[in-house]
């Protein structure tokens, strides 16, 4: 690793930077300013959360045609756009005073925030990295959680000591003199994979366009694993509270394995990217959603207190494997030269799951469906997931194989 970062910092800083400044349009994030816009719109939770879903959606509906700028654009090009209205819509959650300008605030955030940065990283590394690409992926994953552990507790300080709005102006700042041109200097001269670069083979076979992939059935096998994690964890999270007054939990102990998650999930992306280098993500894909499956178990059947702290590392386990897991499947997959398309439309999808997720489960609690038992049957998603995971690698395998025989 020490000798890869050596070879390749520049392009895997910039990715970093992407991920961890992609924090501005993540839920984390916004949310740290729900109980002023709640206050002074005149909303709701339910209403608040209403208008949150709807951009949420708005936004899922339009990556995929957004994404596909990646593909016809340079990097740096795709960056200064979306850095410019991530910026912009910083600058909204300031300035804005109407429920219109809010929602179309919020949409703008979490389009070219949680979908555009991410993206945009994600991509690079699948184009620009090809033997250890597992690596590349791994350390760009990371920034989004050392945004987790840093811009909360600025944000908390900054707001009480100048105003929400006014600290909303110094993320717009940060992104402007800070982000765009750290990024711009690191980004601006594109890396071209090399064969020699490790020992993983390149993939056999020509580029799939994302018409193609759509009509993969092998593509809709593995999007039932892929859409696992951040169904559950965002449903988990959201109703966070309810769960520890069901448990009789104490609020700040679960609050606590919010840490072992994190630490795990770094732990394990990096791992993730090893395995992936010396094994290929097609190999490493049926076990990713065990560590989830046993974490839904634990969450669902015991009432202890450690069954939070067990949930919480498992998780991060599955969380970890995820985050380097999926920047570097789909370019093994499918090739490199329609991934922006074809990953903008599946990153669409999962902040599709993000938004369900909550509202479906919180309507069967409202029907008196067991949370606990929801978690079970989560649970038993993910074992059932593992098995087509298991199914499509073996099937990715031999149509890799069979291409390489008739090239």
């Amino acid at each position: 690793m020490l000798a890869f970062l050596r070879e390749n910092l520049r392009w895997v800083t910039g990715g970093f930077l992407l991920t961890l400044f992609s924090s501005f349009g993540q839920t984390f994030f916004i949310s740290l300013s729900a109980g002023n816009i709640r206050a002074e719109y005149g909303l709701s939770h339910g209403g608040f959360g209403t208008l949150y879903m709807v951009a949420t959606l708005a936004s899922a509906m339009c990556l995929p045609q957004v994404g596909r700028l990646v593909d016809r654009w340079s990097v740096v090009g795709t960056v200064w756009l979306t850095v410019a209205l991530l910026a912009l819509a910083c600058l909204g959650m300031a300035w804005s005073t109407s429920l219109a300008a809010l929602a179309l605030t919020i949409f703008l955030l979490r389009l070219f925030g949680q979908g555009m940065m991410s993206h945009i990283a994600f991509t690079a590394m699948g184009k620009w990295f090809a033997a250890q690409r597992g690596r590349a992926v791994s350390v760009t994953a990371i920034g989004v959680n050392l945004g987790e552990a840093a811009f909360p507790f600025l944000f908390v300080i900054a707001a009480a000591a100048f105003g929400w709005r006014q600290t909303w102006i110094a993320a717009a700042a940060a992104l402007v003199f800070l982000a765009l041109p750290a990024i711009h200097l690191l980004m601006r001269v594109e890396r071209r994979p090399r064969t020699g670069d490790g020992p993983q083979r390149w993939r056999s076979g020509p580029d799939w366009t994302r018409a193609q992939t759509l009509r993969d059935p092998l593509f809709y096998l593995m999007m039932v694993g892929v859409l696992a994690p951040p169904f559950i964890g965002t449903t988990v999270f959201f109703h966070q509270v309810y769960l520890v007054e069901l448990r009789g939990w104490s609020l700040q102990a679960f609050a606590a394995s919010f840490m072992l998650m994190s630490a795990c999930v770094v732990a394990f992306a990096l791992v993730t990217g090893w395995l992936v280098d010396r094994f290929s993500a097609v190999r490493v894909l049926p076990v990713y959603l065990l560590p989830l499956a046993a974490a839904c178990f634990v969450l669902g059947l015991f009432d202890g207190q450690w069954a939070a702290f067990a949930f919480m590392g498992l998780l991060g386990v599955s969380y970890g494997f995820s985050t380097t897991l999926f920047g570097a499947l789909w370019p093994e997959v499918y090739g490199t030269a329609h991934l922006g398309a074809i990953r903008s439309m599946i990153v669409a999808a999962m902040v599709l799951a993000t938004a369900i997720g909550p509202g479906m489960t919180g309507y069967l609690i409202d029907l008196g469906v067991s949370y606990p038992l929801q978690i079970v049957v989560m649970g038993l998603w993910c074992v059932g997931g593992a098995v087509a995971m298991a199914f499509a690698s073996r099937a990715v395998q031999a149509r890799d194989e069979l291409a390489a025989r008739t090239a």
